[in-house]
Parts: C-alpha cells; structure tokens; sequence
C-alpha cells in the first residue's frame, strides 16, 4: 500500500467516518472510548521499567503484562507496576493473551523490527521505542507490515509530542529565522554507558548498546532525536552522510564508538552536524537551527530565538516569545521561547492513546521513524566504512 492510501485510511488526511467520532473510531479498534487500554510492556530494562509508572498515571491506560528475558528485569517491571500483573519470558506468549490491547516494544535495538511486525500479526497496536529498526532490510518489513495493517503504530521519538518543539517547528516553518542554513546538534555526557553485570554470561544481554550486532550506539540511542527533529523541520531526508567516530577513551572491550561525528547534507544544500561524546559532558544536548534573520537554540525543554542584526524584534509575549534573557550556552541576549509543556515523553504515551482511540495516525509514525532509521543505518555505515554514504530512490517510503 502507498504511503498517501495509508495515511488517507489511517485518519491523518481523511475526514471519512472512521475518524469522525472517537467513539466510531474506538469501537473499530476494539477500545470502548471510556474503556481502559492494556498494555504489555516488551522489555523491562532501564527504558522499559523508567516507562511504566508513567504509563500508570495516564488516565484510560493501565500496564497489564510485562515480559523481559533477564528474571531481574522482569521482577523489577512487574515490581513497578504496581499491582497484580502478568508476567513473561517469552514476548510471543505475551502476544497470545487476547486481553492486551498494545505492546510497548523497549527492548535492544536489534529486535524491534522482529517483535514490533509480530505484535502488529497478533492484532496489537505498536508503540516501538526509536530507534525504530536496526538495517535496512529490518526497517523495510516493518514499514510494509504496518501499512498493509489498520493497528497504529508510533514511533517514540518523544519529542514530536513537545508542544515547545512543535511551536518552534512552526515558527521556522512560518520564516521567523528566515532561510534555514544550518543545525549544529550535540549530546554529550561524561560517563562510560555500562552498566554493571552479575554474571559474566549476560554481559552481550546486559550491556547490548555496546556491541554492534544488537546496537547503533550512541548514533541511533542520542543523536537518533536530533535526526528526526531535523527532517520534520525541513521535509525532506538527507541527500548525502559523512562521519567519523572512535573507541578513544573507554577501551574496554565494546564495538560502538565512545565518540561520534557527522555531517548531513540535505537535497536542499541545508547542512547539518552531530556531535555526540561520552568523555566531556559541557553543554549536554543541544540544537542550534542557524537561519538567515536568526536562531533558535533548543535544550531538553527549553528554547530561545537569537534575532541577527538588523531583524531585531521587540518581544512582549507574543507568538510564545517573552522577555529577552541570558543563555548561559551563548553570548549575548536570547529571547526564551515561552511555551508550558508536560513532560514529551508522557505526552509522547497520551498521544498513543488517544490515536488508537480517534483511530488516527501519530506525528511519529512508522514513515516518520523509517525515514530517521534509514539516516541511523546510513550514518554507521558512514562511520564503520569510512566512506561517504548516498540515500537511495528505495529508501523512500
């Protein structure tokens, strides 16, 4: 199926019946409008486990299940869950339970696309952790799976669900920085991302971000964001990726980098920089969009706009700018880009319920998370091979 037939059906482009009412949408999806949505949490690590009480305090949503193959992590999921819920090994026996409406897929990056396409066959909606698949082949199944399905699946790029960077991508959309030239996006910690093992034999398991067969490292676990923020400003997906990266600090056995490089360039001539390390933490996560009239520079949750000379504005609350302040990352006066927003990765969960209530696609969708999975694969090949790397006409979904 094409991908305008899809989002037409999905509700992202129609006004047909099945998106006009969340009651008519919710009954087509098996989920009364006022019924609760069951939830199996795949994969209790760190990620999975941090999710469910979050999960728990949104209205209409409750956890029912979890499933991890490590016991730890399982007893730690289901620990957290607060209350009487099922656990398992095995994720597809978890599939089976005909009382789970979603599954939320946080497990190594190497198998989503596996579990997220079974999920998608056993009639669960999706919401699969970024990044969303590991190579390209992984990427393509899914996206052929989800569009031939009327199951939502979202991707968890949680911050298309940031009301502040929706409102900032709509000002660089509206020309309030002018032209865009350039992002510069960093993520930087100090820190050696390992975590600690009780047994020797479950060192790949535990500490998967580290090797190359289950992990895109700190590419697809950080800069993976930053990726998807910049092709929904632009609309489009990079022409060409160059990048370098190395183990330099942290030589203690792992295959991903401890330090990455890369430069984007877009069918536009826009240019985009990541930076991401694990030896220096200064300035942690930012996004700078350099524009033609100014710039806008995004951290976790807060924004502010740096007019150039010549297109200052006097700023009075308005559009969500307010008072100029100091930004301790740049020189000179910034305007704090004011706009209250909860925490993206809640409104990230909210987001998926309420699709699957209204019967509707997500702003993170699986197009949305294929195209920065492509960009993901590309940039370690990039890297891994030590060559300039070309998107392909087949990458396009």
């Amino acid at each position: 199926m094409e991908r305008r037939d899809f989002l037409k059906r999905t509700g992202l482009i129609s006004t047909g019946i099945l998106a006009s009412t969340s009651a008519i949408a919710a009954i087509n999806n098996n989920i009364g409008a006022n019924s609760t949505l069951n939830i199996g949490v795949i994969g209790t690590g760190s990620r999975g486990a941090g999710l469910i009480p979050i999960l728990n305090r949104i209205e209409g949503i409750q956890v029912a299940a979890c499933c991890d193959i490590l016991p730890f992590r399982l007893e730690n999921g289901l620990k957290r869950a607060g209350k009487k819920v099922k656990g398992y090994v095995d994720y597809k026996k978890l599939l089976d339970n005909k009382d789970i409406d979603a599954v939320l897929v946080s497990t190594p990056f190497s198998t989503h696309s596996n579990i997220a396409i079974d999920a998608v066959d056993a009639g669960k909606h999706v919401y699969c952790e970024k990044t969303m698949a590991k190579g390209v082949q992984g990427i393509q199944d899914l996206v052929k799976k989800v569009s031939s399905s009327k199951k939502i699946f979202q991707t968890g790029h949680q911050y298309h669900s940031s009301k502040l960077y929706n409102h900032v991508v709509k000002m660089i959309k509206n020309g309030e920085i002018g032209e865009v030239i350039s992002f510069e996006c960093q993520w930087n910690r100090n820190g050696d991302w390992r975590r600690k093992v009780p047994d020797p034999s479950l060192e790949r398991a535990i500490n998967w971000r580290m090797y190359r067969e289950y992990s895109g490292g700190l590419t697809a676990e950080l800069s993976s964001h930053q990726i998807d923020f910049i092709h929904w400003v632009l609309d489009e997906n990079p022409k060409k990726i160059m990048g370098v990266g190395g183990i330099d600090y942290w030589k203690d056995g792992r295959e991903t980098y401890d330090n990455t490089h890369l430069i984007f360039e877009y069918p536009s001539g826009v240019k985009a920089k990541f930076t991401c390390l694990t030896s220096n933490s200064l300035g942690d996560y930012q996004i700078r969009v350099h524009g033609s009239k100014g710039t806008i520079q995004l951290d976790y949750n807060k924004a502010w706009i740096y007019y150039e000379k010549g297109f200052e504005k006097k700023i009075g609350d308005v559009d969500g700018v307010s008072g100029a302040t100091k930004n301790p990352h740049l020189q000179g006066i910034g305007n704090l880009i004011n706009v209250q927003s909860i925490d993206p990765t809640k409104q990230a969960l909210i987001d998926f319920k309420d699709a699957i209530v209204d019967n509707k696609t997500p702003i993170s969708n699986v197009y949305t998370g294929a195209n920065t999975a492509i960009a993901v694969q590309l940039s370690l090949d990039a890297m891994y091979n030590e060559k300039i790397v070309y998107w392909k006409d087949k990458y396009n979904f």
